[in-house]
């Protein structure tokens, strides 16, 4: 019931990009479901972020947006590179299994691993009693029944007991996304600042080129909900006139009408 419910949204959507740009339509369907469309995933994203990254940028740079180009461009390089420094220093110092959070969650799910027991059905599957349920871990398929092995891709408590029995490191059955090693490659590149804008080696028909402004600024923040459903030529077309009730032209209504009734 739930899929098919999910499947009549998805179609609802389409059609509503259809209708905007069929192109875009065309792209997201030969790009394939599986790789943006979450009903379709072939992995778990239990932990993707909802909200767009571009939205939390937008957040850190809401007072750079007035100024010029060149200084706006030169904001978001500072704070990128801030931000790269930043990360692969924190890498850098750190000599736990996985950094910042995951970490946390790590020590935390020992803690919680004390007091589990732990019965052996082969090399890779064990069963672990805590609190008079019965847990499944798989430490071949790095699965476990309470499912916070899979979304999480960290050993959970129970999957902890079982590594703390066999002797087994607690290393290669963490994701890599969270290890110290993974994030120093991510932010192994710096970001070098740019030259003196009298130093840049620009040709002459883009010099000489004048850009113009828009003719409409869009309002900051997320447009209100009524408009987020109307397709671009609702919004910025032509809008039709009213016609007067009282003699049928347009452009007025009843109250400033000063022409006499029309004639049925």
């Amino acid at each position: 019931m739930a899929k098919a419910y999910i499947q009549s949204e998805f179609d609802e959507l389409m059609e509503k990009v259809e209708q905007v740009d069929v192109r875009v339509k065309n792209y997201l369907e030969s790009a394939g479901y599986e790789k943006w469309a979450r009903v379709y995933a072939t992995v778990d994203r239990g932990m993707v972020m909802t909200s767009n990254i571009a939205e939390c940028i937008n957040a850190c740079l809401f007072e750079a947006r007035e100024l010029p180009v060149y200084d706006f461009l030169e904001e978001v390089r500072q704070m990128f590179a801030r931000w790269n420094l930043k990360n692969h220093t924190s890498a850098s110092h750190t000599f736990t299994t996985l950094c910042g959070r995951p970490q946390e969650m790590l020590v935390a799910n020992e803690e919680a691993s004390l007091r589990m027991k732990v019965v052996t059905s082969n090399n890779y599957v064990f069963s672990v009693h805590h609190e008079g349920r019965t847990y499944i871990v798989c430490l071949e398929n790095k699965t476990c029944t309470c499912k916070r092995f899979q979304i999480d891709e960290i050993p959970c408590s129970h999957a902890w007991a079982v590594l703390k029995k066999k002797h087994f490191d607690v290393g290669p059955y963490c994701s890599d996304v969270y290890k110290p090693s993974n994030l120093l490659n991510t932010y192994s590149i710096p970001i070098r600042p740019l030259p003196d804008q009298k130093e840049w080696n620009v040709p002459g028909y883009i010099k000489d080129q004048i850009v113009q402004p828009p003719n409409h600024k869009k309002l900051p923040g997320r447009p209100s909900k009524k408009y987020r459903d109307k397709t671009y030529s609702e919004l910025y077309g032509k809008k039709r006139k009213n016609s007067c009730s009282t003699c049928g032209f347009k452009g007025h209504n009843r109250r400033s009408c000063r022409n006499g009734p029309r004639i049925v």
